[in-house]
């Protein structure tokens, strides 16, 4: 019945595992993607205005530039945007190691 129980602890950490892997990979891939979403915005928005999809995108990524110096030179955000992702690090690690103590209690 032990090796039961600790497999289902084990299944049960890598299902956590994953959860946390996937929020991350989410997190920092909708960084980047946000970005890349306005400025296809942007240029379907001077598109229907007349200017042609390529021009618009090559006059979006300038104000997307503009947009993240604007981010980045605001005093503390940047520093909160990377600690909120490493918050869910950090959190993801010390779930994921608090299965190794019922692991230990299992086995006794």
């Amino acid at each position: 019945m032990k090796k039961v129980n600790i497999a289902m602890v084990r299944l049960l950490q890598f299902v956590v595992f994953v959860i946390f892997t996937f929020m991350t990979l989410s997190y920092f891939g909708a960084m980047v993607l946000v970005p890349l979403d306005i400025v296809v915005l942007i240029s379907k928005l001077l598109s229907v205005a007349g200017v042609g999809t390529l021009y618009g995108a090559l006059a979006a990524v300038p104000v997307v530039a503009y947009l993240a110096m604007l981010v980045y030179k605001t005093p503390g955000l940047l520093q909160l945007i990377m600690d909120i992702g490493l918050d869910i690090i950090n959190s993801g690690k010390k779930h994921i190691e608090a299965f190794n103590n019922i692991v230990e209690e299992v086995k006794k």
